[in-house]
């Protein structure tokens, strides 16, 4: 426990829950599922202890929890492939009997890894038998489904950040390329004021901020479409005007 206390003291930021339950309640009792990220069980650990005593710090309730950890296995380096892998999985019922395999079954089905999930259950005084993991399910289930489309999202603005630089890259060689053919053919810059308009070149950084808050998956899967599209558009401009400067220097 000692190490658990030691990564709350020092100057680490605190674990971040991605997502959040629906609250259920049932004959007094109350039901909520979180998630975090962990990649490694340690990690799982500092979560669950930072819920129980920082999010949840005085109030009582049962932290039933579960990880899924891909971890290197002992001695392989990862230039192997998938077989120097392994999933690492654990499970804390936190005095709710049989309540922490139900979470790990559900992370499992929803093919969630690197996280852990807790779910907080404030006891009624009513006891509820079977339903309490119904229950618990569900919420798991939900935070679990949050997690896939979170990771997805992030996947996402990767992707359009990259796309992003990519073609910034490609409207510049664009833009100095065609002053080059234009020098080369004695031409006038309207072609070149015609592409910056066509391409966009200049437009300022977009902004996905709200995109990745409301995680609109189906907006940003065609976002980042729109980004290939205009990768593909500019390379083949591109081609023309390489191929248009070496016609030039030729002749010349």
């Amino acid at each position: 426990m000692s190490n658990l206390y030691s990564y709350v003291k020092v100057d680490r930021p605190a674990p971040k829950c991605l997502a959040t339950s629906q609250e259920i309640r049932d004959r007094g009792s109350a039901f909520v599922g979180s998630v975090y990220r962990a990649s490694t069980p340690e990690e799982a650990k500092a979560a669950i202890f930072h819920h129980r005593n920082v999010v949840h710090a005085g109030k009582k309730a049962y932290e039933i929890s579960a990880w899924r950890c891909m971890m290197l296995k002992h001695g392989k380096s990862g230039l192997g492939g998938p077989d120097d892998f392994e999933v690492q999985a654990g499970y804390d019922d936190d005095g709710e009997q049989w309540a922490g395999s139900k979470v790990s079954r559900v992370m499992q089905h929803e093919g969630v890894l690197d996280a852990v999930v807790i779910v907080s259950r404030w006891f009624g005084g009513t006891l509820l038998g079977p339903a309490r993991f119904t229950h618990i399910e569900t919420c798991a289930s939900e935070v679990c489904r949050t997690f896939k489309r979170v990771e997805e999202m992030d996947e996402c603005i990767s992707t359009l950040t990259r796309l992003d630089d990519m073609l910034a890259t490609l409207r510049q060689e664009l833009s100095d390329l065609t002053q080059n053919t234009e020098s080369a053919t004695g031409g006038s810059t309207s072609a070149s004021d015609e592409i910056h308009n066509a391409e966009g070149r200049g437009s300022r950084q977009p902004d996905y901020t709200a995109v990745q808050r409301d995680l609109d998956i189906t907006k940003a899967r065609r976002l980042v479409g729109a980004r290939e599209s205009a990768v593909k558009s500019v390379k083949s401009l591109l081609s023309k005007k390489r191929t248009t400067l070496a016609s030039a220097e030729a002749k010349g």
